[in-house]
Protein backbone atom coordinates (compact mmCIF):
# COMPACT_ATOMS: atom_id res chain seq x y z
CA UNK A 1 0.00 0.00 0.00
CA UNK A 2 1.15 3.48 -0.46
CA UNK A 3 2.97 5.13 2.32
CA UNK A 4 3.72 8.80 1.58
CA UNK A 5 3.99 11.24 4.27
CA UNK A 6 3.14 14.56 2.31
CA UNK A 7 -1.02 14.48 2.77
CA UNK A 8 -2.42 16.59 0.10
CA UNK A 9 -4.36 20.28 0.87
CA UNK A 10 -7.62 19.16 -0.46
CA UNK A 11 -10.80 18.45 1.73
CA UNK A 12 -11.15 14.99 2.93
CA UNK A 13 -14.64 13.79 1.32
CA UNK A 14 -16.84 10.76 1.17
CA UNK A 15 -15.86 9.93 -2.43
CA UNK A 16 -12.52 10.96 -1.24
CA UNK A 17 -12.01 8.28 1.18
CA UNK A 18 -13.59 5.63 -0.95
CA UNK A 19 -10.93 6.47 -3.83
CA UNK A 20 -8.44 5.87 -1.15
CA UNK A 21 -9.41 2.38 -0.68
CA UNK A 22 -9.26 1.84 -4.24
CA UNK A 23 -5.96 3.59 -4.68
CA UNK A 24 -4.71 1.33 -1.67
CA UNK A 25 -3.68 4.79 0.11
CA UNK A 26 -3.92 4.23 4.23
CA UNK A 27 -6.47 6.47 6.00
CA UNK A 28 -5.24 7.82 9.27
CA UNK A 29 -7.84 8.94 11.62
CA UNK A 30 -7.59 10.63 15.31
CA UNK A 31 -10.38 11.51 18.02
CA UNK A 32 -9.99 14.98 18.67
CA UNK A 33 -12.21 17.26 21.25
CA UNK A 34 -11.91 20.83 21.05
CA UNK A 35 -10.08 23.26 18.29
CA UNK A 36 -6.75 23.30 19.27
CA UNK A 37 -6.29 19.17 18.99
CA UNK A 38 -8.18 19.98 15.64
CA UNK A 39 -5.62 22.30 14.31
CA UNK A 40 -2.89 19.76 15.95
CA UNK A 41 -3.86 17.30 14.01
CA UNK A 42 -4.62 19.01 10.51
CA UNK A 43 -1.00 20.54 10.48
CA UNK A 44 0.14 16.79 10.95
CA UNK A 45 -2.07 15.38 7.81
CA UNK A 46 -4.61 13.87 9.60
CA UNK A 47 -7.25 12.89 7.21
CA UNK A 48 -10.42 11.76 9.82
CA UNK A 49 -11.21 13.30 12.65
CA UNK A 50 -13.64 11.16 15.05
CA UNK A 51 -15.72 13.40 17.87
CA UNK A 52 -15.58 10.23 19.98
CA UNK A 53 -18.69 9.63 22.43
CA UNK A 54 -14.42 8.24 24.44
CA UNK A 55 -14.55 12.27 25.25
CA UNK A 56 -16.72 10.41 28.19
CA UNK A 57 -13.62 8.70 29.53
CA UNK A 58 -10.41 10.63 28.85
CA UNK A 59 -12.16 14.51 28.77
CA UNK A 60 -14.82 13.64 31.56
CA UNK A 61 -13.33 11.22 33.73
CA UNK A 62 -16.13 8.38 33.52
CA UNK A 63 -15.71 5.06 33.90
CA UNK A 64 -17.70 3.95 30.48
CA UNK A 65 -19.13 6.19 27.24
CA UNK A 66 -22.37 5.34 28.13
CA UNK A 67 -23.38 8.82 29.82
CA UNK A 68 -22.34 11.05 27.09
CA UNK A 69 -24.98 12.75 25.70
CA UNK A 70 -26.18 14.11 22.24
CA UNK A 71 -25.59 17.75 23.29
CA UNK A 72 -22.25 16.85 24.70
CA UNK A 73 -20.57 15.30 21.39
CA UNK A 74 -22.33 18.42 18.92
CA UNK A 75 -20.59 21.01 21.53
CA UNK A 76 -17.08 19.29 20.86
CA UNK A 77 -18.25 18.85 17.38
CA UNK A 78 -18.35 22.32 16.61
CA UNK A 79 -15.19 23.26 18.54
CA UNK A 80 -13.04 20.39 16.13
CA UNK A 81 -14.98 22.30 12.75
CA UNK A 82 -13.90 25.27 13.97
CA UNK A 83 -9.89 24.19 13.96
CA UNK A 84 -10.34 22.51 10.76
CA UNK A 85 -9.99 23.15 7.39
CA UNK A 86 -9.13 19.51 5.60
CA UNK A 87 -9.98 17.05 7.42
CA UNK A 88 -12.93 14.95 7.65
CA UNK A 89 -14.96 15.10 10.70
CA UNK A 90 -17.10 12.34 12.03
CA UNK A 91 -19.75 13.23 14.85
CA UNK A 92 -19.92 9.80 17.05
CA UNK A 93 -24.16 9.20 17.85
CA UNK A 94 -24.04 8.25 21.90
CA UNK A 95 -25.58 5.35 23.04
CA UNK A 96 -29.64 5.85 23.03
CA UNK A 97 -29.34 8.45 20.25
CA UNK A 98 -30.40 5.80 17.65
CA UNK A 99 -31.97 3.20 19.39
CA UNK A 100 -35.52 4.29 20.17
CA UNK A 101 -36.48 4.43 16.28
CA UNK A 102 -35.47 6.16 12.73
CA UNK A 103 -37.32 9.18 13.38
CA UNK A 104 -35.17 10.01 16.35
CA UNK A 105 -31.97 8.47 15.21
CA UNK A 106 -32.52 11.04 12.14
CA UNK A 107 -33.63 13.94 13.69
CA UNK A 108 -30.06 13.62 16.01
CA UNK A 109 -28.11 12.61 13.14
CA UNK A 110 -29.14 15.71 11.48
CA UNK A 111 -27.65 17.77 14.14
CA UNK A 112 -24.19 17.10 14.22
CA UNK A 113 -24.48 18.62 10.65
CA UNK A 114 -27.15 21.41 11.16
CA UNK A 115 -25.27 22.19 15.09
CA UNK A 116 -22.10 20.60 15.13
CA UNK A 117 -20.59 21.18 11.49
CA UNK A 118 -19.90 17.65 10.88
CA UNK A 119 -20.04 15.91 7.19
CA UNK A 120 -21.08 12.61 8.37
CA UNK A 121 -21.93 10.30 11.73
CA UNK A 122 -20.62 7.32 12.98
CA UNK A 123 -23.17 4.92 14.72
CA UNK A 124 -21.95 1.44 16.79
CA UNK A 125 -23.63 -1.91 16.04
CA UNK A 126 -24.33 -4.41 12.87
CA UNK A 127 -26.89 -6.05 11.55
CA UNK A 128 -29.44 -4.75 14.28
CA UNK A 129 -27.89 -1.15 13.33
CA UNK A 130 -28.28 -1.72 9.45
CA UNK A 131 -32.18 -0.85 8.64
CA UNK A 132 -31.39 2.63 10.77
CA UNK A 133 -28.27 3.43 8.75
CA UNK A 134 -29.90 3.14 5.28
CA UNK A 135 -33.16 5.45 6.91
CA UNK A 136 -30.42 7.97 7.77
CA UNK A 137 -28.41 7.66 4.31
CA UNK A 138 -31.42 8.02 2.70
CA UNK A 139 -31.64 11.40 3.62
CA UNK A 140 -28.58 12.48 2.78
CA UNK A 141 -26.15 12.04 5.84
CA UNK A 142 -23.23 9.98 5.63
CA UNK A 143 -23.13 7.24 8.18
CA UNK A 144 -19.89 5.39 9.20
CA UNK A 145 -20.30 2.08 10.55
CA UNK A 146 -18.57 0.48 13.70
CA UNK A 147 -18.74 -3.26 14.38
CA UNK A 148 -16.77 -6.05 16.63
CA UNK A 149 -15.86 -4.52 20.15
CA UNK A 150 -18.29 -1.59 20.47
CA UNK A 151 -18.02 0.12 23.68
CA UNK A 152 -21.75 1.15 23.97
CA UNK A 153 -22.74 -3.04 24.45
CA UNK A 154 -19.77 -2.94 26.83
CA UNK A 155 -22.41 -4.57 29.36
CA UNK A 156 -23.67 -7.03 27.30
CA UNK A 157 -20.20 -8.13 25.47
CA UNK A 158 -18.89 -8.63 29.68
CA UNK A 159 -16.36 -5.54 29.22
CA UNK A 160 -13.97 -4.58 27.11
CA UNK A 161 -12.97 -8.30 25.28
CA UNK A 162 -12.23 -9.00 21.64
CA UNK A 163 -14.67 -9.84 19.62
CA UNK A 164 -14.57 -12.52 16.78
CA UNK A 165 -12.24 -15.33 18.34
CA UNK A 166 -13.42 -18.39 17.46
CA UNK A 167 -15.49 -19.39 13.91
CA UNK A 168 -19.14 -18.75 14.75
CA UNK A 169 -18.51 -15.10 16.42
CA UNK A 170 -15.87 -14.52 13.01
CA UNK A 171 -18.77 -15.02 10.98
CA UNK A 172 -20.95 -12.76 12.98
CA UNK A 173 -19.03 -10.17 13.12
CA UNK A 174 -18.55 -10.41 8.85
CA UNK A 175 -22.13 -10.97 9.04
CA UNK A 176 -22.61 -7.30 10.62
CA UNK A 177 -19.79 -5.93 8.49
CA UNK A 178 -21.19 -7.32 5.17
CA UNK A 179 -25.21 -5.69 6.68
CA UNK A 180 -23.70 -2.04 7.13
CA UNK A 181 -21.72 -1.89 4.13
CA UNK A 182 -25.30 -3.05 2.01
CA UNK A 183 -27.14 -0.47 4.44
CA UNK A 184 -24.97 2.34 2.15
CA UNK A 185 -22.71 3.00 5.08
CA UNK A 186 -19.54 5.06 3.32
CA UNK A 187 -16.88 3.36 5.48
CA UNK A 188 -16.28 1.23 8.79
CA UNK A 189 -14.55 0.79 12.13
CA UNK A 190 -13.22 -2.67 13.52
CA UNK A 191 -12.55 -2.67 16.58
CA UNK A 192 -11.57 -5.42 18.84
CA UNK A 193 -10.87 -8.00 16.13
CA UNK A 194 -8.39 -10.97 15.40
CA UNK A 195 -5.97 -9.33 12.67
CA UNK A 196 -6.72 -11.89 10.20
CA UNK A 197 -11.07 -11.27 10.70
CA UNK A 198 -10.32 -7.70 9.99
CA UNK A 199 -8.43 -8.80 6.66
CA UNK A 200 -11.19 -10.89 5.61
CA UNK A 201 -13.44 -8.07 6.06
CA UNK A 202 -11.36 -5.53 3.76
CA UNK A 203 -10.99 -7.67 1.66
CA UNK A 204 -14.63 -8.35 1.21
CA UNK A 205 -16.30 -4.82 1.52
CA UNK A 206 -16.11 -2.03 -0.78
CA UNK A 207 -15.69 0.63 1.86
CA UNK A 208 -13.23 1.65 3.39
CA UNK A 209 -12.58 -0.47 6.96
CA UNK A 210 -10.56 1.65 9.79
CA UNK A 211 -9.31 -0.54 12.07
CA UNK A 212 -8.51 -0.14 16.09
CA UNK A 213 -6.87 -3.22 17.69
CA UNK A 214 -7.96 -5.06 14.58
CA UNK A 215 -4.39 -5.42 12.81
CA UNK A 216 -2.26 -4.02 10.51
CA UNK A 217 -4.61 -4.85 6.73
CA UNK A 218 -6.99 -2.44 7.13
CA UNK A 219 -7.63 0.44 4.70
CA UNK A 220 -6.71 2.85 7.93
CA UNK A 221 -5.98 2.97 11.42
CA UNK A 222 -7.69 4.93 14.34
CA UNK A 223 -6.48 5.58 17.52
CA UNK A 224 -7.91 7.94 20.74
CA UNK A 225 -5.58 11.19 20.68
CA UNK A 226 -5.28 10.50 24.17
CA UNK A 227 -3.55 7.55 23.90
CA UNK A 228 -1.56 8.31 21.10
CA UNK A 229 0.13 11.53 22.22
CA UNK A 230 0.95 9.62 26.09
CA UNK A 231 -1.64 11.43 27.86
CA UNK A 232 -3.49 8.60 30.05
CA UNK A 233 -0.86 7.35 32.24
CA UNK A 234 -2.70 4.77 33.81
CA UNK A 235 -4.30 3.38 30.74
CA UNK A 236 -2.33 1.48 28.18
CA UNK A 237 -4.23 -1.04 26.21
CA UNK A 238 -2.25 -3.15 23.72
CA UNK A 239 -3.11 -2.10 21.24
CA UNK A 240 -2.11 1.71 21.19
CA UNK A 241 1.49 2.71 20.17
CA UNK A 242 1.97 5.83 22.48
CA UNK A 243 3.68 8.64 20.28
CA UNK A 244 4.83 10.63 22.60
CA UNK A 245 4.37 11.39 26.97
CA UNK A 246 2.61 14.53 26.90
CA UNK A 247 1.28 13.46 30.10
CA UNK A 248 4.47 13.33 32.11
CA UNK A 249 6.23 16.28 29.75
CA UNK A 250 3.50 18.51 30.89
CA UNK A 251 3.80 17.12 34.48
CA UNK A 252 7.62 18.13 34.57
CA UNK A 253 6.55 21.43 32.52
CA UNK A 254 3.94 22.47 35.47
CA UNK A 255 6.29 21.63 38.28
CA UNK A 256 9.22 23.94 37.03
CA UNK A 257 6.10 26.70 36.79
CA UNK A 258 5.50 25.96 40.16
CA UNK A 259 8.96 26.41 41.23
CA UNK A 260 9.76 29.56 39.38
CA UNK A 261 6.99 30.75 40.94
CA UNK A 262 7.61 30.08 44.87
CA UNK A 263 10.94 30.87 43.94
CA UNK A 264 10.47 34.25 42.68
CA UNK A 265 12.35 33.94 39.28
CA UNK A 266 8.86 33.66 37.27
CA UNK A 267 8.22 36.27 36.01
CA UNK A 268 11.06 38.04 35.22
CA UNK A 269 11.26 41.28 33.38
CA UNK A 270 11.18 39.30 29.94
CA UNK A 271 7.53 38.55 30.83
CA UNK A 272 6.34 41.88 32.45
CA UNK A 273 5.18 44.92 31.12
CA UNK A 274 7.47 47.16 32.35
CA UNK A 275 6.69 50.95 34.86
CA UNK A 276 4.33 53.32 34.33
CA UNK A 277 5.25 56.20 32.18
CA UNK A 278 4.68 60.22 33.40
CA UNK A 279 3.19 62.10 31.40
CA UNK A 280 4.33 65.52 31.30
CA UNK A 281 1.62 67.29 33.12
CA UNK A 282 2.42 64.97 36.16
CA UNK A 283 6.27 65.61 35.67
CA UNK A 284 5.86 69.24 35.86
CA UNK A 285 4.60 69.37 39.14
CA UNK A 286 0.88 68.74 38.92
CA UNK A 287 -0.69 65.73 40.69
CA UNK A 288 -2.31 62.39 38.78
CA UNK A 289 -5.62 63.55 40.80
CA UNK A 290 -5.35 67.11 39.55
CA UNK A 291 -4.27 65.89 36.06
CA UNK A 292 -6.99 63.67 35.25
CA UNK A 293 -10.03 65.46 37.09
CA UNK A 294 -9.57 68.61 37.21
CA UNK A 295 -10.77 71.19 40.09
CA UNK A 296 -10.66 68.54 42.86
CA UNK A 297 -7.28 69.57 43.87
CA UNK A 298 -6.57 71.56 46.88
CA UNK A 299 -8.21 75.28 46.24
CA UNK A 300 -6.09 78.65 46.48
Amino acid sequence: MTRGHAPDERPVTVPRLRQMKRDRTLITMVTAYDATFARLFEEAGVDVLLVGDSLGMVVQGLDSTLPVTVDEVIYHCRAVARGTRRAHVVGDMPFLSWQLGSEQALRNAGRFLSEGGAQAVKLEGGVDAAPTIERIVRAGIPVMAHVGLTPQSVHAMGGFRVQGKTEETAARVLADARAVAEAGAYSVVLEGIPSDLAQQITDALEIPTIGIGAGPDCDGQVLVCYDLLGLTPDLKPKFVKRYAEFFEQGVAAARLYCDEVRDGVFPSEEFSFGKVKKDEATSSGLSLVQHVRPGYGPKG
